[in-house]
Parts: C-alpha cells; sequence; structure tokens
C-alpha cells in the first residue's frame, strides 16, 4: 500500500429524482452533499444529464448547494459543452464561483452532446449539423473565463450610476485554475494538458490497441502529462503563476460493511450485471470499463492497492451507481471515508491543517486521520 498515497477524496452524484416529484430528489442530492461535508469529504460533484431525472443545469444546481455547504468542493462532471453558449455559460458559472466562495470546480467535455437527434432543432437557430462541436467551444469558454477586458482601452459601457469597461460579469478570480476536462482517450487528454486543464478520467477509457483497461487508462495519463508538459515549456517565461494541474480519478466502489442484506444482494446483483462488459474492448474506439468494487471494505483496498492507475494519482472520485437511493448513497459514502480512504493514505482536511500548524491534540501524537463523524441511518 506504500506506492498507494491519495490526499484528496470527494463522490460523483447521479441527482436522480422521481418523474413525478423532482424537488424530493434534487433535495437529497443536496442533503448528501451536505452529508458528504459532514463525513470530511474533499469534493462532491454531481453529473450534467438532459431529457433524464437528473440535474440538467449543473451550475443552478451547484448555485444552490453552495448555500448549503461551506468547505466541499462542488463540481460538475461534466457538461457537455456543445449545448452551451460559452459565454452564457461562463456568466452562470462564474455567478455560481461567487456565491461559493471560490469552491465550484468546472468539469466539461467536448464532441456532439447526447440526445442530439431530438433536442438539437429546438437548442439551435439553424441546421445543427454545421455546428463546431469540437475543443473550440472549451477554449472559448476558457477565454471568457479568463476575464480579460473586451474591446480596447477606450472601450466603456454606461449603466444606472456606473462607467466601466466591459468584460465577464461576475469576474471570479482562479475559476479558470479550476476548469477540467472530462477525457477518456489520448486525443482529448493530450489536448487538455496542452491547454493546462484539470483532468477527470472515470472508469470508461477508449484506447485502441491497449492490453486491457489498466494499460488504457495509463495511456490517457501520459498523453495528459505529455500535454501538460507542452503547455509549460509554451508558457515559460510568461508572468503569473497558477496552481499545479491536478488529476482526479473515477471508481464505482460499493463497500457492504455497514449494508444490510437487501443491500449487499442488490450490490453484488449490480456488478454481475456489468462485468461482462469489463472483459474485452468494445467497438471501433476499443471501449474499455473498469471492474467495479464491490465487497468488504478489506477486499476493496486490496484491490485498490493492486490498480496501478490509482498509484499513479492522487485524487480519487467516488461514483455513485445510478440505481440506488439515498440511504444506501449515505451508506456507501460513510464506508469509504471510515474504512477505505484512510488506507489508501487520506487524512482529512482538517487533520491536514493541525499538523501543518502545530494544533493536533497532545495525545493524537499526529498519526493518522481524526475520527470521522458516526453517521446516522447508514443502514440500507
Amino acid at each position: 500500500m506504500s506506492s498507494v498515497h491519495i490526499r484528496s477524496v470527494s463522490f460523483l452524484s447521479p441527482g436522480n429524482y422521481p418523474d413525478d416529484d423532482p424537488y424530493r430528489g434534487l433535495e437529497e442530492t443536496l442533503e448528501l452533499f451536505e452529508y458528504g461535508e459532514q463525513l470530511g469529504y474533499d469534493g462532491a460533484w454531481v453529473r450534467q444529464r438532459h431529457l433524464e431525472h437528473g440535474v440538467s443545469s449543473a451550475a443552478v444546481f451547484l448555485a444552490a448547494a453552495s448555500q448549503r455547504t461551506r468547505r466541499i468542493e462542488l463540481g460538475s462532471a461534466v457538461i457537455p459543452i456543445g449545448y452551451e453558449s460559452p459565454f452564457r455559460l461562463a456568466e452562470d458559472l462564474s455567478t455560481a464561483d461567487v456565491l461559493s466562495r471560490g469552491r465550484l470546480q468546472v468539469g466539461v467535455s467536448a464532441g456532439t452532446p447526447p440526445h442530439i437527434d431530438l433536442i438539437g432543432d429546438r437548442v439551435f437557430d439553424g441546421d445543427w449539423h454545421d455546428i463546431d462541436f469540437s475543443h473550440e467551444r472549451i477554449a472559448r469558454l476558457a477565454e471568457n473565463l479568463r476575464g480579460e477586458f473586451i474591446g480596447d482601452e477606450h472601450t466603456v459601457i454606461h449603466s444606472p450610476g456606473n462607467v466601466q469597461r466591459p468584460r465577464l460579469q461576475p469576474h471570479s478570480p482562479g475559476l479558470l485554475e479550476r476548469l477540467w476536462y472530462g477525457g477518456g482517450s489520448v486525443t482529448s487528454a493530450g489536448w487538455a494538458g496542452r491547454n493546462g486543464l484539470n483532468l477527470l478520467t472515470g472508469n470508461i477509457v477508449s484506447v485502441p490497441g491497449a492490453s486491457d483497461f489498466a494499460a488504457a487508462q495509463s495511456e490517457v495519463l501520459r498523453a495528459y502529462r505529455e500535454g501538460l508538459a507542452e503547455n509549460a515549456a509554451t508558457a515559460a517565461g510568461t508572468t503569473g503563476r497558477r496552481a499545479a494541474p491536478r488529476i482526479a480519478l473515477g471508481r464505482v466502489i460499493l463497500p457492504t460493511d455497514s449494508a444490510g442484506a437487501r443491500a449487499r444482494q442488490d450490490y453484488l446483483e449490480y456488478g454481475r450485471s456489468r462485468h461482462e462488459r469489463t472483459l474485452s474492448a468494445h467497438g471501433d474506439k476499443q471501449t474499455r470499463f473498469a471492474l467495479d468494487l464491490i465487497g468488504s471494505s478489506d477486499r476493496i483496498v486490496d484491490q485498490l492497492a493492486t490498480d496501478a492507475v490509482v498509484a499513479d494519482v492522487e485524487e480519487l472520485r467516488l461514483e455513485l451507481p445510478y440505481e440506488f437511493g439515498i440511504d444506501r448513497y449515505r451508506q456507501i459514502l460513510a464506508d469509504f471515508i471510515e474504512r477505505i480512504a484512510p488506507a489508501l493514505g487520506w487524512r482529512p482536511a482538517t487533520a491536514v491543517a493541525d499538523a501543518v500548524t502545530g494544533d493536533a491534540a497532545p495525545d493524537a501524537g499526529g498519526a493518522g486521520p481524526a475520527a470521522p463523524k458516526t453517521p446516522s441511518g447508514a443502514a440500507a
């Protein structure tokens, strides 16, 4: 286990809700974000989904989450940029980031967005077949988030009681450095690296010729880091300094330690239903899927210890399945943070801060994480 050292753990929620009561599901997801913060998670992420029973506007949801939490990072994984106006989305994200006091983590993806045959004509003026859905849309989003003034030095706009140089408002300094790309191929990961974005990579990758999933995902990381090196070489000698780009690895992990008998059975059946897809590459892109990790925490820790990609990153994102309800999500989050994360080298942010400032309790000895809060209603 010495080769694995995870310093940041987060979770990704599907944000499900019943068709006839979306408020209940969205409220439960907000409560899950609060619960994750109480447990000590470093980040909480939500998927953006269209035409489904899930969060269709990550910016709106995360703005709400910012008022229910105080510390935890709030992320989108991911926003399909194809449906978005890079300027209007930048305004929404900047507003949410200001409300969160700088906690937003913006994950985006390029390419033709899902369900476009159904809603393309409703979203776009003109023929959507002619629209550029490439990485260029993300580059435009990044340019807007940079917050540079528009026009020349003499360009101003007038509003009641104010004359100002125009730029995207509100401007949230630092948000650009918290822009992530959801990359599952060598091409997309390389682009993200060359453009200095952070990288999200999960349990689906497409790398032709790879011998297995681990080899494929390792190639994705290699391409990303080579892109970062190119970016660093290009930026050498420029003014300004930004934080080192981050890599967050996603895995479906279902610990069964405190789960009820029915929940254990459902978790195992869930894993069996998805096992066959992990045995070979699929389609022209040779897409591969990671094995879901299901069972006791000890078993899952042993599996993670032999995962070469886990040993190559410092951030792990727990991906919650679509199929389960809030009680099971709470149980999964509690078991993972209490039983698995510490075995991977993770320590709560408060314990890390205490170690740095020397404020740890005298009898703690600075060893190991602080005891997490006892969850309520964890059994499912």
